[in-house]
């Protein structure tokens, strides 16, 4: 546009059209995409953070009062002690499961999955955010629990580092088999499916709300088989110090199975299975 006002020149110049080119990581949508992940359960924080912590906290009572007169096997510590740790660990899987899946499904339900199919983000950039944003929700309430339940329990952590790497192996594995589940899943009700017949039975028969030392064989051997015994005995030997198998095989165990299970999601993203049309 071109014009005078008082003699002055008042061209208006509109600067060329350019692509926004990014390096080898799209770090502002990566980011964007975590915090997306992050806000969309704070905002309902309520039901995401606060309600987990009732049914921890009923487990904690109608067990705890059972058996509060007795120790867990093996140890001095009191049977409070591991069993808070246990369900401590169940609050990391199961919310970190719910955060990856529920995100992902409520997308596919009401045709929005296009914000994050969209974006000039990669199959690596996208299972990175949804995982690492149900990690975080899995570790926060997993905190929130330990804090609720520490009138019960002695929640000081014998050692520490072992508790925070089962933590966050758990929620990573978790997070991507919600995210897996997310994507196979058309609805809820295959969501509920995988809770119920898989999630449910691997954390109640993983040791939990017991010691697999007491279980009778063949049970005892089975037990050791499900892989979410591995997180929880290993979390559990870091707040009381006991533990029914060695160590360094369940953190090779876990850290294998988070490396796989975040590849499988990598690949289902890769592929556009169900999401792309």
């Amino acid at each position: 546009m071109k014009g005078s006002v008082l003699g002055m020149d008042t061209r208006v110049t509109t600067p060329p059209l350019t692509s926004r080119r990014y390096g080898a990581v799209n770090w502002l949508g990566l980011q964007t995409l975590i915090w997306r992940e992050v806000r969309r359960f704070l905002k309902v924080g309520a039901q995401t953070v606060f309600a987990p912590l009732i049914q921890t906290l009923l487990f904690m009572m109608v067990f705890g009062l059972v058996l509060r007169d007795g120790d867990w096997p093996g140890t001095t510590r009191a049977y409070a002690d591991g069993l808070a740790a246990g369900l401590v660990m169940m609050s990391i899987i199961s919310n970190a499961f719910q955060n990856a899946s529920s995100s992902i499904v409520i997308a596919k339900v009401q045709g929005n999955s296009v914000d994050f199919l969209m974006p000039p983000l990669s199959a690596l950039e996208l299972t990175i955010a949804f995982i690492v944003g149900a990690a975080a929700r899995g570790i926060l309430v997993g905190a929130a629990s330990l804090i609720a339940v520490a009138w019960m329990a002695n929640i000081v952590p014998a050692e520490p580092l072992w508790a925070i790497y089962y933590a966050i192996v758990a929620s990573v594995i978790f997070g991507a088999i919600g995210l897996l589940g997310g994507v196979w899943a058309d609805k809820f009700d295959h969501l509920a499916a995988v809770t119920n017949f898989i999630i449910v039975p691997l954390t109640f028969l993983s040791g939990t709300f017991y010691s697999t030392d007491a279980l009778p064989e063949p049970f005892r051997t089975f037990s050791h088989y499900n892989p979410v015994f591995f997180l929880i005995d290993g979390f559990r030997h870091g707040f009381i110090g006991a533990h029914d198998a060695p160590l360094l095989m369940g953190a090779l165990v876990s850290g294998a199975l988070a490396l796989a299970l975040c590849w499988a999601c990598w690949a289902m993203l890769k592929s556009g299975y169900r999401l792309r049309s």
